[in-house]
């Protein structure tokens, strides 16, 4: 029976607050073979490791990311006691320990993070299959894509695993990142078939992983990595 891989969301979402070094941390303690995070771009050019488009959920802030300058946004505190990190912090955090999934959630994230990915393969301490960089967005794939032929991309769906398989032939895609809710043991079939690997995110409860397991998917995305086999 092959290995999947498991990926911790978010860090460890479960144990510790989302996208911080300390979740993150969490999960390589946890034994994660991947981590996934979100990045949006702040006003003053920075990418910025935190899943919402604006302040108010996480952080003790207010307002949209994309119009707060990276001073501000370090200062900031999530959850109390911890802060909304750069990804550079997340992958000199990570590197040589796992992989990682870098999700483009907000807009124009394409090009800061395809240099910072391109950075680092330059510096030689981390590999194209090190990476793979997921997104709603198409228009982030696609200029991502267009930044660079070798990253890995995956494609994210909450709607159709079809449509995203499709989409993935267009863009060269290593991957289908399909939602708990809509995957069938079917469409883990059709993308196995179309050369897709499969992720699905988020299963956190035992049956669904247990389910998982047996449709022959690739990887995990869970809030709870230890609950992965």
């Amino acid at each position: 029976m092959k290995s999947i891989l498991k990926i911790g969301h978010r860090g460890a979402k479960g144990h510790i607050a989302e996208n911080t070094l300390e979740s993150i941390q969490k999960a390589l303690e946890l034994e994660v073979d991947a981590i996934e995070i979100d990045v949006h771009r702040c006003n003053s050019g920075e990418i910025v490791v935190i899943h919402d488009f604006t302040l108010d959920r996480t952080t003790n802030g207010s307002g949209e990311v994309a119009k707060r300058a990276w001073e501000e946004l370090k200062s900031l505190k999530v959850e109390e006691n911890f802060r909304i990190p750069l990804l550079t912090e997340v992958l000199d955090l990570i590197e040589g320990k796992c992989s990682i999934n870098i999700e483009l959630k907000g807009l124009n994230t394409s090009t800061g993070t395809s240099e910072i990915i391109q950075d680092y393969i330059e510096k030689g301490s981390w590999k194209y299959q090190d990476f793979i960089v997921s997104s709603f967005q198409k228009n982030e794939l696609f200029q991502m894509r267009q930044l660079d032929e070798k990253v890995p991309l995956g494609i994210l769906s909450k709607a159709s695993v079809s449509e995203a398989i499709e989409l993935g032939k267009l863009l060269n895609a290593q991957a289908i990142h399909p939602s708990l809710g809509i995957i069938t043991r079917d469409s883990v079939q059709n993308s196995h078939q179309a050369g897709f690997k499969v992720n699905v995110w988020t299963v956190n409860e035992p049956d669904d992983i247990s389910r998982m397991n047996d449709f022959g998917v690739d990887g995990i995305i869970s809030d709870f990595p230890d609950r992965l086999l």
